[in-house]
């Protein structure tokens, strides 16, 4: 997110001037579409005009934009991931001492549960691996027990989790990251967290409801942001 001068302090007023500058490109866009004028030639070789229409659904993803606040954003301190301790970390009991990391980083949980993931959610979750040798038994393991989902809200949360978490493989994560210090092979890394923004928000809307999602207010936020 932008940091503009004399704002930092003010993480929502920040939001909401990264949020405009970040719309107002997407509005000029949606308005030249909106004015374009499409010529084609008649059969009595007239030139006539007509006029595109702004889809519907564009109009509407603007308007939600314009009217969510601030604290809905995703962007800054409202960013959030996804992250997944898998069947082996639960049996591992890993959940505690992962949930102790990112809350001593400082950032905040805002939806956590224990599943029994369903196949038809797996395959959803990872539908880009679905061509992969390995997808069936990927399925599989992570059927195989249950899975603590979690959310978490902070300044780049996606970024810094991927960091926190280590390599997909074990053997080249550092020391310090949590599949560095607790697993060694591959297809038992503990712990799945989104690669993205859009990741993330694709993983949260598959694995939660907005009722499971909690907006509250934390007594630390002034001394980490």
């Amino acid at each position: 997110m932008l940091q503009f001068k004399g704002v930092r302090s003010n993480p929502k007023l920040n939001v909401w001037l990264s949020l405009l500058f970040y719309l107002n490109p997407v509005v000029s866009f949606l308005k030249c579409w909106r004015t374009n004028q499409v010529l084609f030639k008649a059969e009595n070789n007239k030139t006539l005009k007509k006029k595109t229409k702004l889809p519907i659904i564009c109009k509407m993803f603007v308007l939600f934009l314009i009217i969510t606040p601030a604290g809905g954003c995703w962007t800054g301190a409202n960013e959030r991931t996804f992250l997944a301790v898998k069947p082996d970390g639960v049996q591992r009991k890993l959940v505690g001492e992962i949930v102790r990391r990112f809350e001593k980083r400082g950032f905040k949980l805002v939806g956590l549960k224990l599943v029994k993931a369903s196949e038809d959610v797996l395959r959803e979750h990872y539908w880009d691996l679905r061509n992969k040798p390995f997808f069936s038994r990927l399925i599989s393991y992570m059927s195989s027990g249950p899975v603590v989902a979690m959310v978490w809200q902070g300044l780049d949360v996606v970024k810094t989790a991927r960091k926190m978490l280590g390599e997909t493989n074990p053997a080249d994560s550092l020391p310090g990251t949590i599949r560095g210090d607790f697993c060694v092979e591959v297809g038992k890394n503990v712990i799945h967290g989104s690669d993205s923004m859009e990741s993330a928000m694709k993983e949260i809307s598959l694995w939660f409801g907005q009722n499971e999602l909690h907006r509250w207010e934390s007594c630390s936020t002034s001394w980490i942001y």
